[in-house]
């Protein structure tokens, strides 16, 4: 087992020695073992910070972490904590990433364009997280994403227009999950927590409420934008579409 000071948990788990002094007040880390006025730290809490890490990253508050870890440390171990990892941190899509380079991106989203100007739009395109630069080309996190945005470009839609819409549907899809996410803290989360030894059943249902969360996102978000994009295409475009059939009808001259 290996023994850490914290500047070396810190480096060893890719975080910061103010983020683990943080974890430690909130309760999400415990303390380490004293050696004289040394804190010594193990391979325990480099799991666990480890673990903290990639539950923030999906998005998870550190409250909810500790209702997490809390219920599930309950006569466990901090191993038997790591289960949560796959439950809660595997990928909600299966799409696998790409790669892309300059070039092609130029070429997919309009060649002959100033330079100065394609780098404004690959700033633009990294800060969305469309993009993420890799040595000498690009992952891509989403290629469908992509190729959306290619089409639209395609279509005759400005490249800048693509990138604002894409901000604001990220923001948009930002408050979709904080409601399921606050859904299930309050109704689930809250209810395990207020028990101070919950059960095994407890902890198992915790888990499959989060499982059963992915396909049930997109259950919902898929009819509710499907309805309102029919409602808005019928309100927009009703009038045009109707000076179109009426001219396409209209007899011909002579």
């Amino acid at each position: 087992m290996g023994d850490y000071r914290i500047d070396e948990l810190a480096h060893a788990a890719g975080s910061t020695v103010r983020n683990i002094r943080a974890y430690q007040d909130r309760g999400l880390l415990p303390p380490p073992r004293l050696e004289g006025r040394v804190g010594i730290y193990d391979d325990s809490h480099l799991a666990r910070l480890r673990l903290i890490g990639k539950l923030l990253g999906r998005g998870y508050t550190a409250a909810i972490i500790k209702d997490l870890l809390g219920a599930w440390e309950t006569g466990k171990d901090v191993g038997e904590v790591l289960g949560l990892e796959k439950v809660l941190t595997d990928p909600w899509s299966d799409e696998l990433p790409g790669a892309v380079t300059v070039d092609e991106l130029i070429d997919r989203f309009g060649a002959g364009l100033d330079p100065s100007y394609v780098a404004r739009l690959l700033d633009r395109a990294r800060d969305l997280g469309l993009i993420e630069p890799d040595g000498d080309h690009y992952r891509v996190p989403s290629p469908r994403l992509l190729h959306v945005g290619a089409e639209l470009v395609a279509a005759g839609i400005p490249l800048d227009a693509v990138l604002d819409i894409a901000d604001r549907i990220r923001a948009d899809c930002a408050v979709i999950a904080g409601r399921f996410v606050t859904l299930v803290e309050e109704h689930v989360f809250t209810r395990l927590a207020d028990g101070e030894n919950p059960s095994g059943e407890e902890v198992s249902e915790l888990a499959a409420v989060v499982q059963r969360m992915r396909p049930l996102v997109r259950m919902v978000v898929d009819p509710f934008i499907a309805r309102a994009m029919e409602a808005r295409v019928e309100a927009s475009l009703g009038d045009r579409l109707e000076l179109i059939r009426d001219h396409l009808g209209a007899p011909a001259d002579g």
